[in-house]
């Protein structure tokens, strides 16, 4: 039996827009005992826009906190845990428009969540496609991350870099030089549908650093958008090394 679900919600509209960085901007935020998971020996990270459906934490669905967008940044990586490879994914940094979102996260999970204002919207594009926005406002100005979607979706197939992207199914954070917290996320695969004019406007160096700026800057390596569906985040544990976990679950 699995640890017991910290999070169960719905996950929707996700969109994707990634990049090539060089691993080594990425070594910073690498947890221990984790290596890079590359994508035809490419280091990417994805700008991810979607929606927080029927949230409910142990549980519990707090008033106001139950729908909701998110925006982050993340890489890939891959742990062994003595057996097989556990494939996902570290997050640079998360934005929500509720600040108890922020405080659960990053005291449970030691997340890097912030709180700002945040919108979305979703307007047809002709008969066949749709765009979808999200937005977050910085220092008086609304950040845009969006695309133009295909209304037809399909499954994901075995072997492609959307599998490569959308399927990783555990988080990773680095706690200290010697303990990763990890934790299992579950969902159906999602079927995708097929992104075409990718919008990516931020203040990159405040949200993200110096470092991001010239890679975030260009065209997206690739972009993809996946329908959603249910999912479980599991209560976290602690990697102490190669092999073994912290006796004692986290939080």
């Amino acid at each position: 039996m699995g640890k017991r679900k910290f999070l169960e919600a719905r996950w929707n509209n996700l969109l994707m827009l990634n990049y090539e960085v060089p691993p080594e901007v990425l070594t910073p935020y690498l947890p221990p005992y984790t290596v890079l998971d590359l994508w035809e020996g490419k280091a990417l990270v994805s700008m991810v826009g979607f929606l927080f459906y029927d949230t409910r934490v142990l549980g519990i669905k707090w008033p106001f906190h139950v729908n909701f967008e998110e925006v982050n940044l993340r890489f890939y990586v891959k742990h062994f845990d003595g057996k097989q490879w556990k494939r996902g994914a570290v997050f640079i940094s998360e934005i929500v428009p509720k600040s108890i979102i922020v405080l659960m996260a990053n005291n449970l999970y030691k997340e890097h969540y912030r709180a700002l204002p945040m919108r979305h919207s979703e307007l047809p594009a002709g008969d066949i496609a749709t765009t979808f926005l999200y937005e977050w406002k910085l220092k008086g100005k609304w950040n845009k991350l969006g695309a133009t979607v295909s209304n037809h979706f399909e499954d994901i197939q075995p072997g492609s870099p959307e599998e490569f992207i959308f399927e990783h199914y555990w988080g990773y954070n680095k706690l200290t030089d010697a303990k990763t917290m990890q934790y299992q996320v579950e969902h159906i695969s999602w079927q995708i549908a097929e992104v075409t004019n990718p919008v990516f406007d931020a203040d990159i160096a405040e949200l993200y650093g110096e470092e991001f700026v010239s890679f975030l800057s260009e065209k997206p390596f690739s972009a993809f958008f996946a329908n959603g569906s249910e999912v479980n985040v599991r209560i976290g544990e602690k990697i102490v090394s190669d092999l073994t976990l912290a006796v004692s679950p986290a939080p």
